[in-house]
């Protein structure tokens, strides 16, 4: 018995420390959901992390093993916007809304 619990605590702690944190949230434009299958990126310091696709509501969700200062890249059509956030250890909500400004895709928090 002591046995198991020693090993399923080993794998709590595992699981845990395989995750810093999380960023996850919503891209919109012109009011609305992005495309569903949007690509999003994540790059925290010089790791980059799997791209991702939006569901349909235009949600997104990274499991990030960093903290800092990161950078969320969205790629919509034959452009890219991107933005910088903190990540911590603890989950960080990001809702961005994309515009067109003068020609170009550019991203802001929400």
């Amino acid at each position: 018995m002591k046995r198991t619990i020693g090993i399923l605590a080993s794998v709590a702690l595992l699981s845990s420390a395989a995750f810093a944190g999380e960023i996850y949230g919503k891209i919109t434009t012109a009011g609305a959901a992005v495309a569903e299958g949007t690509p999003v990126e994540v790059k925290c310091g010089g790791k980059a992390f799997p791209a991702t696709k939006t569901d349909k509501a235009g949600a997104y969700h990274f499991g990030v093993e960093a903290t800092g200062k990161c950078t969320i890249s969205v790629k919509q059509k034959d452009q890219t916007a991107s933005i910088e956030i903190a990540a911590y250890d603890e989950p960080v909500q990001v809702d961005i809304v994309l515009e067109m400004k003068d020609g170009k895709l550019t991203a802001r928090r929400k």
